[in-house]
C-alpha cells in the first residue's frame, strides 16, 4: 500500500521512505516508524515520518504493520 494516507501508517510499522536528499533519485530507505510527522489525513507525496534511527522522509510504501 502506498504512503499517502495517514490511517495506513502506524508507529512500529515497517515502511520504505524517500529521504529529502534522495528525492531526485527516488532511492528508498527501509525502517520502522517512530513518529508520524504529517498531521493532515492525506498527502500527495507521502506522509512524513521519523524512523527509529532518526531519519526523516516521506513514506512511499508500507511494507508491514
Amino acid at each position: 500500500m502506498d504512503g499517502t494516507r495517514r490511517s495506513d501508517i502506524s508507529k512500529g510499522a515497517l515502511v520504505a521512505i524517500v529521504l529529502k536528499k534522495d528525492q531526485r533519485t527516488g532511492t528508498l530507505t527501509e525502517g520502522v516508524v517512530k513518529d508520524i510527522l504529517t498531521n493532515s489525513p492525506t498527502h500527495p507525496h507521502g506522509i512524513k515520518v521519523r524512523l527509529e534511527d532518526g531519519q526523516v522522509g516521506r513514506v512511499k510504501e508500507v511494507l508491514e504493520e
